[in-house]
Formats: structure tokens, C-alpha cells, sequence
């Protein structure tokens, strides 16, 4: 399963967040490796350098199985650290559910 990590113009995307978010996303979507293609992982930054309401930082997840159509799940957080551990959790039970319900038809 590959990961791709990118991010708007407020947030840089270093290689130690770059490592944290794809330990995350593959801690939370790892069993499901076999069956994605591609995830992609968008970070923004909804107010920039100003301060204002919050929640601010979005992640957004994008997984590709194989054969399906992409899925999305997405979280806004205080920090990019939580957004990103929602959202990868946000998607785990998306993916379960979807895999789930496959498995059924059969």
C-alpha cells in the first residue's frame, strides 16, 4: 500500500511528518494493505498563520481499493496530529464497513 502525504501552502510537509502520518494511516489501515492500491493523505490549514475558530487543521483521506471506487474520510482538529488520527480511524471503519458489505453479496 503506498501513501502519499501532501499539504497546502501553510503546511510544510517535512519527512518527520511525512513518517507520522504514514505510521499512522498504515497502523490504522494496514490490514487492508493487500486490498488498497493507493492512499492519499491531503493536510490544509483552513485559517493559515491567523489565529481564529477552531478547529482548523483538515486532514483528508483518500483510499483506493483495487477494482472500487475511491473512498474518503476526513477530520477537522485542533492540531494535525489529531486530525490525522481521526480521519485514518474514520476510514478503517469506512473500509470495514464497505468490505463488509462486498463480503455479504457473495
Amino acid at each position: 500500500m503506498q501513501i502519499l502525504v501532501n499539504g497546502d501552502n501553510q503546511i510544510s510537509v517535512d519527512a518527520r511528518l511525512t513518517e507520522f502520518v504514514q505510521d499512522e494511516v498504515g497502523r490504522a489501515l494496514g490490514r487492508f494493505g493487500g486490498r488498497l492500491t493507493r492512499v492519499e493523505v491531503h493536510l490544509s490549514d483552513h485559517n493559515g498563520p491567523k489565529s481564529g475558530a477552531s478547529p482548523d487543521k483538515r486532514c483528508l483521506i483518500e483510499a483506493r481499493p483495487s477494482g472500487w471506487q475511491p473512498v474518503s474520510a476526513s477530520d477537522d482538529a485542533n492540531s494535525v496530529a489529531e486530525a490525522v488520527s481521526n480521519a485514518a480511524n474514520k476510514m478503517k471503519c469506512q473500509l470495514e464497513s464497505a468490505f463488509g458489505r462486498a463480503a455479504d453479496k457473495r
